[in-house]
């Protein structure tokens, strides 16, 4: 796609793309109540778990960063399996650049709204304003939201006291899942989880928390390596 793909395609009806993206951002902006209250769970503060959200700001990679903590783990092997689940967000920089067809400051500023959600909401669009409605509504609903009940949770969990209490501390584990629950219908994805599952298990009695999932992550880019290996030839 190109500068061209403006004048292209049908007429869109921007209400509904924000209508769709509202609901969207709205759904998922909610959910950061849950990252909240499960990053003060993992030891982390109320300023602490703000900061996360507001620089940070991709679900995964927060939910694997604190997930890390929980456990045990160092700070690097947690910062270092967030940055590894973000990688795929470079992937979306390189399909949204073309079709977004933004330069200079406001491509640095799209940059920090790229998530799955924003993604989504623009690829689907047959013009670039269409496209560029749906990233900026959806991306903007969700960033507001998320850092908003990110501080909701954070201060909830502050205020019921010790969160193993009431067994909060394994709410890390369920919510992450229930991120990767989604992308597990394709059969391939659901191999890929499996083998990185099991591969990651092996892992846990000889090596250092967070390294486990690091591991993991390591197997499914190899799957991917030789996946596209084997098209080109």
């Amino acid at each position: 796609m190109s500068e061209g793909l403006a004048g292209s395609g049908e007429p869109e009806d921007h209400r509904q793309i924000v209508r769709d993206s509202l609901g969207v951002g709205l759904a998922t902006g909610t959910y950061g109540i849950s990252f909240g209250a499960v990053s003060v769970a993992s030891g982390l503060d109320v300023a602490q778990t703000c900061v996360l959200s507001l620089l940070m700001f991709t679900g995964a990679s927060q939910f694997a960063l604190v997930g890390v903590l929980a456990s045990g783990g160092a700070p690097l092997s947690g910062a270092l399996t967030a940055l590894l689940l973000g990688t795929r967000n470079t992937l979306y920089g390189l399909r949204l650049a073309p079709l977004l067809v933004w330069t200079g400051r406001r491509r640095l500023a799209a940059a920090h709204l790229l998530i799955d959600e924003s993604t989504a909401m623009s690829v689907t669009r047959t013009t670039t304003p269409g496209a560029r409605t749906g990233f900026l509504t959806t991306g903007l609903s969700i960033f507001v939201l998320w850092n908003l009940f990110t501080l909701v949770g954070a201060v909830a969990g502050t205020a019921i006291g010790d969160p193993r209490t009431y067994g909060l501390d394994a709410a890390v584990g369920a919510a992450f899942l229930a991120l990767l629950w989604p992308r597990l219908r394709e059969r391939r994805n659901l191999l890929v989880g499996l083998l990185a599952a099991m591969v990651a298990l092996g892992m846990v009695p000889v090596t250092a928390a967070g390294v486990p999932v690091l591991v993991a992550g390591g197997v499914a880019l190899l799957v991917g390596a030789l996946g596209r290996w084997e098209v080109r030839r």
